[in-house]
């Protein structure tokens, strides 16, 4: 490979990571290309270390970066050689390397598996290469039971693991093999169809870009474990933005009468001394269909500030409205189950199972007005889809002339707003709305609008 091409590589790869999200700057680069040049491209797996521990700052970073790495540092070009791949002999090769726990040899094998089995397509140019249709082909799950005899015989009987955690084993290394087809994959289409704009659309983003809306429970499992975290560092924020605000705004008059004695020149400005007060903070959320994996993340997000306020109080509602607050509590032990704690605890629905926003944001500001006050920010988590029934502008309003902010988060994007029986654009005339479509979005919204 050419310096050019090695430059060419790794630009590229830095480019594909920072476009995920992740933060590299011009020095970690500088890094990177020292420690390609110090270790070569003898050990492919010693330089993906290398590149690794020079570019990420965190274990975290390790699922995006290592199928980028992939695309750009491939095992492989091209198609492997040989003779056609006959399926039965190409599964009786597999099992034998699932049975030695060959990892090589079944990534030679992966590459065999996705050539003969997974191109679709009538073009002899098509850059349709199918993971999916590779293991539907080969199913190399159903190896388990021939691989588990030749473990068991090559141990001569007396294998040192009992049956189930043998077949944990074995499935492991089922699984190991499916990655490394998925891998072979896309590197076969990054070939025809270039790297870069795979690496940006066909590498799954982290936990924290992926839209709440989209999110999967695994996802969704992610993001309430990175909670805790993730409000330590907004809470560093919030206190560094009290102790700014706590100096107080310049008093333009008491400045430049001190001035006279200096002719004028205003040498030493005279601040305005501001009490400190803790703000207050009320949520009302939306736990319906999708949206509820988006309010509960952010329910848990606030109670883990709640230090940073003088009282935070939670509401959740579907058509219905009830306060939360001390369910919030326990749900913080047991984030796993704060839905469906809330949902079974709390009173959300009425003669119907849809959200109705009208009929709860009316019930807010009837039963709970006494909640909001000049100090309070209040802030609505939901898509405002009212499934066409009344939004009850007049309790929004209510509401708004009794807090001193009011801001609306949505989980839809702003195209979507106004559409069907969406009524974003009707609460966004009477309250501050904003998008906020993940997690990554909502901590930048909440360290820049929570009150102070």
């Amino acid at each position: 490979m050419t310096a050019a091409g090695v430059t060419e590589r790794l630009t590229g790869l830095v480019g594909a990571l920072r476009a995920h999200g992740l933060r590299i700057g011009t020095g970690e680069t500088v890094d990177a290309a020292q420690a390609m040049e110090a270790l070569g491209f003898a050990d492919r797996e010693l330089l993906r270390e290398g590149l690794a521990a020079t570019l990420l700052h965190g274990t975290g970073q390790r699922p995006l970066f290592d199928p980028v790495f992939d695309l750009y540092f491939p095992r492989g070009v091209g198609a492997p050689q040989g003779e056609p791949t006959n399926r039965e002999d190409l599964r009786d090769r597999l099992a034998a390397a699932l049975a030695a726990n060959d990892r090589a040899l079944m990534g030679q094998l992966a590459a065999e598996a996705v050539d003969g089995f997974g191109g679709y397509g009538n073009s002899p140019t098509s850059d349709g290469w199918s993971s999916h249709q590779t293991l539907e082909w080969l199913r190399p799950q159903t190896l388990l039971a021939r691989v588990r005899t030749s473990v068991r015989a090559e141990g001569g009987g007396r294998s040192g693991f009992t049956d189930r955690l043998l077949d944990d084993e074995i499935r492991q290394r089922i699984e190991g093999f499916r990655r490394q087809v998925a891998l072979e994959a896309r590197r076969r289409v990054a070939e025809r169809r270039g790297r870069d704009e795979l690496a940006r659309r066909a590498i799954a983003p982290t936990a924290d870009r992926v839209d709440f809306l989209f999110a999967g429970r695994a996802q969704l499992a992610e993001l309430r474990r990175a909670v805790q975290p993730l409000a330590r560092k907004l809470a560093t924020r919030l206190a560094a933005r009290r102790r700014r605000a706590s100096r107080g705004t310049i008093d333009l008059r008491r400045t430049l009468r001190g001035s006279l004695s200096t002719g004028g020149v205003p040498m030493r400005p005279v601040l305005r001394r501001r009490r400190p007060v803790r703000p207050e903070l009320v949520l009302l959320c939306d736990v319906s269909g999708s949206v509820s994996g988006f309010s509960d993340f952010t329910m848990l997000l606030v109670q883990a500030l709640h230090d940073q306020f003088s009282k935070v109080r939670v509401f959740a509602f579907v058509n219905r409205l009830d306060e939360v607050t001390p369910l919030l509590v326990h749900g913080t032990a047991d984030p796993e189950g704060l839905g469906t704690r809330i949902r079974d605890e709390a009173t959300l629905t009425g003669w119907h199972g849809s959200s109705d926003y009208g009929v709860a944001l009316g019930e807010f500001a009837e039963r709970y007005g006494d909640a909001v006050g000049p100090r309070t920010t209040v802030f609505v988590l939901g898509d405002a889809r009212t499934n066409m029934s009344d939004p009850n502008l007049p309790a929004v309003r209510q509401i708004a002339q009794r807090a001193r902010r009011v801001y609306w988060l949505n989980p839809e994007q702003r195209s979507q707003w106004g559409t069907g029986d969406s009524a974003a654009p009707d609460y966004a005339e009477l309250v501050e709305m904003h998008e906020c479509r993940n997690a990554q979005q909502l901590s930048a919204l909440v360290g820049r609008l929570l009150p102070i």
